[in-house]
């Protein structure tokens, strides 16, 4: 027993001794200088060492020395020129910082090796780089889009880069009347964007493929797209669409009147989600904007508007009859599912619009009506058979009910006698 009792004292001092001992072989946090004095300072000098903690930078290792140089772990001379202290960082001189660790390929392999490091180089071509060379400091650089020293991934959802909040960090300049003033270019793209269906796909149905401002003019390299290449853009989503008005009538039309493609008709920054209305001559219409009553666009569109208003009416049609039918408790399942092509073809016609072509809208036209009619008639034979069935039942019930009445009258018959 002694033995056994001194063992297990043994074995809980050394139970106790352990976290010491771990404790005691953790390297102490490295000293920082900076982050003791701007964690007390006020905005905007103020850094936090939760805020520096969470940086993408920190997280890789790196330090205030790397971008504003001297010496943090030296708490009495960390500002020493001698150690390379920069201090304030000059704007115009930023985007060549930056572009000394993520231009350098080789030393971008070691953090991650499938991050770009052609920013700098993209950023020299695009609108900002181009007035930033000139000596233009108000256009913006890295740290006015991906912050300072909270800098986040642009997969967090918190990162101003994200593409849900991409919009946002482009319309704190782009949406300042006052700041902009001197560029001569519109403000209003943000609240034409956030009334867009596009907004609606990123925000509401949390489609970050959605289009956002870098999608359509890039992002290190943004630059607004020319008349001539903005259906090249739009054309990256909507391939088949573009396919289409390459080869219609307004493709020419348009690039004789310097017209952009698909902006003449969708806009730009306000896209609305489009209506069969837009190829009409009523209300909506965007053939008007252009066409007057007479002329063969017009009357295009009249064609048009009026063989998918026709398909439409067919549709709703059948799915009356059909739905009537399954309410009865008739088996209309194949039917309603061969409806779904007269759906799919409707849509077909809708995309054939951007041909422009009354003919070629018309066969999907055709291939939808024929399906419809033909699951209509499925929806009507459905309904006969639901008469038949309740005449036969009907007469069936009344046959029974003679039958016992007679036996009725012939019992009581057999009781008088």
């Amino acid at each position: 027993m002694a033995v056994l009792r001194a063992g297990l004292l043994a074995l809980a001092a050394l139970a106790m001794a352990w976290p010491l001992a771990v404790a005691a072989q953790q390297p102490a946090a490295a000293a920082n200088a900076c982050l003791d004095c701007h964690s007390a300072m006020d905005a905007p000098l103020q850094v936090t060492a939760a805020q520096f903690a969470a940086d993408i930078h920190a997280q890789k290792g790196l330090t205030c020395a790397s971008c504003h140089g001297g010496d943090p772990s030296d708490a009495g001379n960390a500002m020493s020129p001698a150690k390379g202290f920069r201090g304030h960082l000059d704007r115009a001189k930023i985007v060549a910082l930056c572009g000394s660790c993520h231009g350098d390929a080789a030393f971008m392999r070691q953090y991650d090796p499938s991050l770009r490091t052609d920013q700098l180089a993209q950023y020299r071509t695009s609108v900002h780089g181009k007035k930033l060379a000139a000596g233009d400091t108000h256009v913006a650089i890295c740290t006015d889009c991906h912050g300072v020293h909270g800098i986040l991934p642009a997969s967090d959802t918190h990162s101003t880069v994200n593409p849900v909040n991409v919009a946002t960090t482009c319309k704190r300049c782009h949406a300042d009347a006052a700041y902009m003033k001197s560029y001569k270019i519109p403000t209003d793209q943000y609240a034409g964007y956030t009334s867009s269906v596009h907004f609606a796909a990123m925000t509401e149905r949390g489609d970050l493929s959605a289009p956002t401002c870098t999608t359509c003019h890039g992002n290190h390299g943004a630059a607004p797209p020319g008349v001539a290449s903005v259906a090249n853009v739009c054309s990256t989503c909507h391939v088949f669409q573009a396919q289409l008005f390459d080869a219609s009538p307004h493709k020419a039309a348009f690039d004789a009147a310097g017209f952009p493609g698909c902006v003449t008709c969708h806009s730009n920054h306000h896209i609305q989600k489009p209506g069969d209305s837009m190829v009409s001559t009523g209300a909506g219409s965007v053939c008007t904007n252009c066409h007057s009553e007479g002329d063969d666009g017009f009357k295009a569109a009249e064609n048009i508007h009026g063989q998918i208003s026709t398909l439409q009416e067919r549709i709703a049609d059948s799915k009356a009859v059909l739905q009537q039918a399954a309410h009865s408790g008739m088996e209309v399942g194949e039917a309603e599912l061969q409806l779904a092509q007269a759906d799919d073809a409707l849509t077909k016609a809708r995309v054939a619009v951007h041909t422009f072509t009354p003919a070629k809208v018309q066969e999907d036209v055709t291939a939808g009506t024929a399906v419809a009619e033909k699951t209509r008639e499925a929806g009507i034979a459905a309904l006969r058979e639901r008469d038949f069935r309740r005449k036969g039942l009907g007469l069936s019930l009344i046959a029974i009910l003679l039958v016992v009445a007679g036996f009725g009258l012939y019992i009581r018959e057999i009781e008088r006698k």
